[in-house]
């Protein structure tokens, strides 16, 4: 494939097309890096929703952000792309609409992945690499063949270079830039950190877990409640610390749930769900020693702080969209034993095996080395 940014010189103005969930905004962060090496001089607009614009505040691979409200139409976003006369799109998802943004803007290079019903939007459509995997929904009857199957069979392990950090990667390679993996990265300030200390009473010196027991995505990524506070319990008991629990505003009757059940003090117990902006969950959870959680978009961010991560992964898979940059022997992931997993479903339609396998004891022991080696 000719190299796009040797044919056609160092582009001016580039915009990436970003995507629209949390954890795979972080995911993409080292293209952007790599994307940035190559065109050291040239100006990065990143394209995002605007529910995920914070995260992008003061990050040293973008020069701007331009953001669009989930209502906002194809002509509008189109609109403002045309008026920033980009010389070249980076388009991450894989949706339609995203290369008809770009189309539509008379970007002149557009550059994606080829996918059904978009690759003539694109003027260099790149191919998914051998090694890509499909994360494809299991239908029922094959669940439950698996589980009633004596033989427990399972899929083969996918080749590392199949996480999604590699997905996007592998797009701005196309523009010459080195698709070596490096691990994620966000910017936060130190003020923005000391700013949500003060708010939250998280005092200098003092040590927090995090907790974050929701999922966005659904209740197949949910290890259970009563099983996180225990977690918690045994860790704050061990080390001494303080507990933060984290969540959307959809979280809050479940940060309140978990609440009752931990056995922690009030003035060691900080409830946080629905209470901070993108920007404070970035700063909160700096703040953190560990963070035990569920696969979710904080997981991302968390590690993307250097923050260590303890998850038990249910529905979805840990080799595919694990967090940090993969292997990366800081963080603790808990892979369950279930035939049926990964099945990527939202909702399971049998018995939640996959987690509810994962024990209490299991947990404990990968958060006692997470602390641990963040200690020392």
């Amino acid at each position: 494939m000719t190299c796009l940014g040797a044919a056609s010189g160092k582009p001016l103005r580039i915009v990436v097309r970003g995507v629209n969930w949390l954890g795979d905004a972080v995911m993409s962060t080292p293209a952007l890096r790599r994307l940035r090496e190559r065109f050291p001089e040239s100006h990065v607009t990143l394209l995002s929703p605007a529910k995920l614009g914070g995260l992008w505040t003061g990050h040293p691979d973008v020069d701007e952000v331009m953001t669009f409200e989930r209502g906002d139409g194809l002509w509008s976003v189109s609109r403002r792309l045309r008026s920033g006369r980009f010389d070249v799109a980076v388009i991450l998802p894989n949706s339609p609409r995203s290369a008809l943004e770009c189309l539509l803007a008379a970007v002149p290079r557009r550059v994606g992945r080829r996918w059904p019903w978009r690759s003539w939007m694109l003027t260099d459509p790149i191919p998914a690499p051998a090694h890509a995997v499909a994360m494809r929904k299991r239908p029922i009857e094959e669940i439950r063949s698996r589980v009633a199957s004596a033989s427990s069979v399972r899929d083969p392990e996918p080749d590392p270079r199949a996480h999604h950090i590699h997905h996007y990667l592998d797009l701005v390679a196309a523009l010459g830039a080195d698709p070596s993996p490096l691990p994620p990265r966000l910017a936060i300030s130190g003020a923005e950190v000391e700013a949500v200390r003060q708010k939250h009473g998280f005092r200098p010196g003092s040590a927090w877990l995090g907790v974050n027991a929701g999922a966005e995505y659904g209740p197949a990524k949910r290890w259970p409640a009563d099983r996180f506070a225990a977690v918690a319990d045994a860790v704050r008991r061990e080390f001494d610390c303080g507990i933060a629990i984290f969540g959307g505003l959809g979280d809050v009757a479940l940060a309140s749930e978990l609440a009752e059940q931990l056995q922690t003090a009030a003035p060691t117990l900080r409830i946080l769900a629905g209470k901070t902006s993108l920007r404070e969950l970035l700063a909160a959870l700096r703040c953190c020693r560990v963070l035990l959680t569920n696969d979710t978009g904080p997981m991302h961010v968390a590690a993307a702080l250097s923050v260590p991560v303890v998850v038990p992964f249910g529905s979805t898979s840990s080799i595919l969209t694990g967090p940090g940059l993969p292997g990366d022997p800081r963080h603790r992931l808990i892979r369950p034993t279930a035939p049926c997993s990964p099945c990527f479903l939202r909702n399971c339609p049998i018995d939640l095996r996959c987690l509810r396998d994962i024990t209490v004891y299991q947990v404990v022991a990968e958060a006692r080395r997470a602390w641990m080696a963040n200690s020392e």
